[in-house]
């Protein structure tokens, strides 16, 4: 059995699904191919979706534990873990199915099942009994996502040894859990364990979390989340995780040779993710893979093939899903003809702990680097009405601009609602704005936006509120 189309996308995740959208938007005949069995990629599925839902529902578990300090006595406050996973799991199977809907409202054909490449116009498609269909197509977008990598000799089992994946499936709270690496993922997963009551514990190889990010916001979240009760090991090399009746033990070597033990009910190993390019077949139609086994691409997308292109995960870049869905749209738009561009200065990343953390553009380190001179304006969310009223006041808004012209470098933000307020520096960094520009700007009072504008204030040295 065989089928033709204009256009087939390999993977139904953020990037993939959007693209396949876009492509049928613009006129373009086109499926849509998942193994996974349900739309939505690991974001939606085992990713950003079902972690935001138990790190909202966790923060209000633990904001109810705490309201009496605040006048509202509530008594025998208990967790329901069970009730607390199922709410997590509607929220994942709304949005698959809605996803799947839109695919439908729009036409696009979408295939369960493995793609792999026949030739650079034919696709596999086998189902999960080995039922097989062949897609003949013009163009082909490979979206095929990434998936959690572990240490050397280390076998995650989901268990005991986990990834990102087996984080979000606990069937109760451990008592003490271990997280390997401080980025995002580990530093989400930990919260949430965390404010259920788990102890946590964070080992580091470097000497500060959040790599990549700007250093004095990574200091200052490392600073609250230690108050909150994290517990940092830093510049530890994990030598081993022993798996034992009680859990694991991880083993770790310091940067002054100390050895350390650490003992838990549940290890958390969150080092990085991986691009899904094996079994797609790419040897047999040559498409052209880095030393990371990430697609090498062109400006368009396109790899060295010429009908083939490839975005998200798989090639060079943050592995986020709204850096995926834009370049999403951009292929498709270049597919038709059109100008599809993604603009990579402008690509915001957060953090959905409690305070929340939130970066786009450069970081100082980075300015540094490049001897470019720039001013700072900063101002902290103890000195903002709204932040101060609803006792929510930890963290600053940091905005980075250009010494010369102002404009807008980069910013900054660890507090409350950090990842919706970036969004605002994120629509003046596009049209080019000034801090001016930001600071001129009438905002409502009292809200945590006020933050920004007096940090945009604040470069120019003449914030009111500090």
């Amino acid at each position: 059995m065989s089928e033709k189309f204009q256009a087939v996308v390999i993977g139904g995740g953020p990037g993939g699904y959007v693209c396949a959208i876009r492509l049928a938007q613009l006129g373009i005949k086109t499926a849509c191919i998942e193994s996974r069995g349900s739309l939505g990629g690991t974001c939606l599925n085992v990713g950003c979706i079902p972690s935001k839902s138990l790190l909202n529902l966790s923060e209000e578990f633990h904001n109810v534990k705490n309201l009496s300090i605040k006048g509202i006595e509530i008594d025998n406050v208990k967790l329901n873990l069970e009730k607390m996973m199922k709410s997590k799991d509607k929220a994942v199977t709304v949005l698959t199915k809605g996803v799947e809907f839109l695919l439908k409202k729009n036409k696009v054909s979408y295939f369960k099942g493995h793609g792999s490449f026949i030739s650079k116009n034919e696709i596999s498609v086998k189902d999960e009994k080995n039922k097989e269909i062949v897609i003949q197509t013009e163009k082909i977008v490979i979206a095929t996502g990434s998936t959690p990598v572990s240490l050397p000799n280390v076998d995650i089992d989901e268990k005991i040894i986990l990834s990102s994946t087996g984080a979000l499936k606990l069937e109760k709270v451990p008592k003490k859990m271990v997280v390997i690496g401080g980025g995002y993922i580990g530093l989400e997963m930990g919260s949430v364990w965390m404010r259920l009551g788990a102890e946590v514990q964070v080992v580091e190889f470097l000497d500060h979390i959040t790599p990549g990010m700007d250093k004095e916001i990574s200091s200052e979240f490392m600073k609250i989340l230690k108050k909150q009760g994290m517990k940092f090991n830093m510049k530890n090399k994990v030598e081993k995780i022993q798996k034992n009746t009680k859990g694991a033990v991880v083993l770790t070597t310091d940067d002054e040779g100390k050895k350390n033990e650490f003992e838990c009910d549940v290890v958390l190993v969150s080092v990085g993710r991986r691009p899904n390019t094996d079994g797609l077949n790419l040897e047999k139609v040559g498409v052209n893979l880095d030393q990371k086994n990430r697609i090498k691409t062109q400006k368009n997308f396109k790899t060295n093939i010429e009908n083939i292109y490839a975005i998200g995960d798989v090639i060079e870049g943050p592995m986020l899903a709204h850096k995926a869905e834009d370049e999403g749209i951009a292929v498709a738009e270049n597919i038709a003809g059109q100008s599809g561009h993604v603009n990579y200065d402008t690509i915001p990343g957060v953090i959905y702990t409690t305070p929340e953390v939130a970066s786009i553009g450069k970081t100082e380190e980075q300015l540094q680097e490049t001897n470019k001179r720039y001013k700072i304006g900063k101002f902290s969310f103890m000195a903002n009405s709204r932040a101060k009223a609803i006792d929510d006041a930890e963290g600053f808004v940091k905005i980075l601009a250009d010494d010369q012209t102002d404009k807008v470098l980069g910013a900054h933000i660890i507090g409350p609602h950090a990842g919706e307020l970036i969004a605002e520096i994120g629509i003046a960094m596009e049209f080019g704005a000034s801090a001016e520009d930001i600071a001129r700007t009438c905002h409502a009072h009292p809200t945590f936006s006020e933050a920004v504008k007096e940090a945009a204030l604040s470069v120019d040295k003449r914030a009111i509120h500090s």
